[in-house]
């Protein structure tokens, strides 16, 4: 059983920054994946933020330029470095843990940016 821990969320007024971090514990695989996506309401889950197979990264054109992925393998923690943040970023952000075959989503943790 592979989990997910979220943190970094809340409230930031637009312009701001935040940083979400997910770690993976438990039976995890040597070589997985760890990414970001995000769902806003009434709208559908969507990729934000993720790795290629190449270890290039790859972004939402929304946040291009303004959000960056990051990780450190030896905690097993993937990041995700949020600035000028718009109203429209608002959504719960979800960390996604995938291998071949199989995914597993933390439990999310939501960001709210409003004045």
């Amino acid at each position: 059983q592979v989990q997910l821990r979220e943190s970094g969320g809340g409230l930031v007024q637009p312009g701001g920054s935040l940083r979400l971090s997910c770690v993976a514990s438990g039976s995890i695989f040597s070589t997985y994946t760890l990414d970001w996506y995000r769902q806003a309401p009434g709208k559908q889950r969507e990729l934000v933020a993720a790795f290629t197979s190449g270890g290039s990264t790859n972004y939402a054109d929304s946040v291009k330029g303004r959000f960056t992925i990051s990780r450190d393998n030896a905690k097993n923690t993937v990041y995700l470095q949020m600035n000028s943040l718009k109203p429209e970023d608002t959504a719960v952000y979800y960390c996604r843990y995938s291998v071949p075959y199989y995914a597993h989503w933390g439990q999310g943790t939501q960001v709210t940016v409003s004045s």
